[in-house]
């Protein structure tokens, strides 16, 4: 029996050890926290991601806990919507959810290690499923592959109430963002992006709500119901970090997946349900081929696809977050949504 140990017991970490034949690996789950964030915030599941989860056989678990995403009115920073679209099919989901279903479908043979992991496990296949700052990746990668801080801060959070009549969707102002979809049992997600000097580490959350008030109220009536009833205790505030791109995503005896592979800004929400994608892919060519050969294997099915939406992903920040540019994007977006200038209701 093969050992293999997983650093990150996230949800690429939790999914891949699922997964993973136990008649064939001796899989270890290396976690710095014992216990997840009580803070709550939301995932949207689309179809591929939806068909990892199937392989890991918690589908059925995430269509009960989750909501039907449906779609979103993308909105100036007024309000007014600039276009809708319709996301058929996706699911929404708690990460709290998520991982609670992913960790509990994790056979009883999987050690589990907690605590801060200050020099990668030996011997055998190490992955890295430990995030944006994976310690597995600069070990093996070296410190050219450091995470790189953007200039953006992201805050999101629950709020007890549900969506305001008329106020969901994406609000895309001059250099800010602002979201607001369905969560479950009736509540609301809301999240939002700007530019920002705090940080990068040990942000406080009440400093970081009440810059996102003075940024951010009076410009919309969405908007403002929702920040006035987000608390500290219910929200998360954090500078945005990406990967560079590896170059590979194996190299000796270690692989990577999930954020410790490419780490994307927010913009296109795919960072989760590519993590269950990675593992699952990994997990099957384990399974199923010898150590290098399936090492090549994963490289080759995921490299290409994930790092162009890690592109993808930045460039949507761009045009999300633009400053200058603000009035010609919008004049384009409604002229995309058949608008021709006008507001008109989601």
């Amino acid at each position: 029996m093969d050992a293999l140990s997983v650093v990150g017991g996230g949800i690429a970490g939790l999914a891949l050890a699922a997964c993973l034949d136990p008649h064939r690996f001796q899989v270890t789950v290396h976690e710095r926290r014992a216990e997840q964030s009580s803070v709550e915030t939301s995932l949207a599941m689309w179809p591929e991601a939806q068909q990892a989860l199937d392989e890991v056989g918690i589908l059925p678990a995430v269509r009960a806990a989750g909501s039907d995403f449906g779609g979103m009115a993308l909105r100036d920073g007024s309000g007014n919507v600039l276009l809708t679209a319709r996301a058929p099919g996706v699911i929404g989901v708690s990460r709290a959810d998520l991982l609670r279903l992913l960790d509990a479908a994790v056979p009883a043979s999987v050690a589990r290690a907690h605590g801060r992991v200050a020099s990668l496990p030996r011997p055998g296949l190490v992955v890295g499923a430990d995030g944006v700052h994976s310690i597995v990746r600069r070990s093996i990668w070296g410190e050219r592959s450091r995470a790189r801080l953007s200039p953006y801060l992201a805050l999101r959070g629950i709020i007890d109430e549900p969506v305001p009549a008329g106020g969901g969707g994406e609000y895309w102002g001059r250099g800010q963002l602002f979201g607001i979809t369905p969560a479950s049992c009736g509540r609301t997600y809301w999240y939002a992006s700007y530019r920002s000097g705090l940080g990068p580490g040990g942000i406080d959350v009440e400093e970081a709500l009440a810059l996102t008030r003075a940024r951010l109220s009076g410009r919309a009536a969405g908007i403002d119901r929702v920040l006035l009833a987000a608390t500290p205790g219910a929200s998360l505030a954090q500078r945005v970090w990406t990967v560079p791109f590896p170059g590979s995503y194996q190299r000796d005896c270690a692989v990577l997946v999930g954020d410790a592979a490419h780490g994307m800004t927010p913009n296109l929400g795919r960072g989760a349900c590519e993590a269950l994608i990675d593992a699952v892919t990994l997990a099957k060519v384990l399974n199923s081929r010898p150590l290098p050969a399936a090492l090549r294997a994963y490289n080759r099915r995921r490299l290409l696809r994930s790092q162009a939406l890690r592109v993808a992903s930045s460039g949507m920040a761009r045009l999300a977050l633009a400053e200058t540019t603000q009035p010609l994007r919008d004049g384009l977006l409604r002229l995309a949504g058949g608008r021709g200038g006008r507001a008109g209701p989601d």
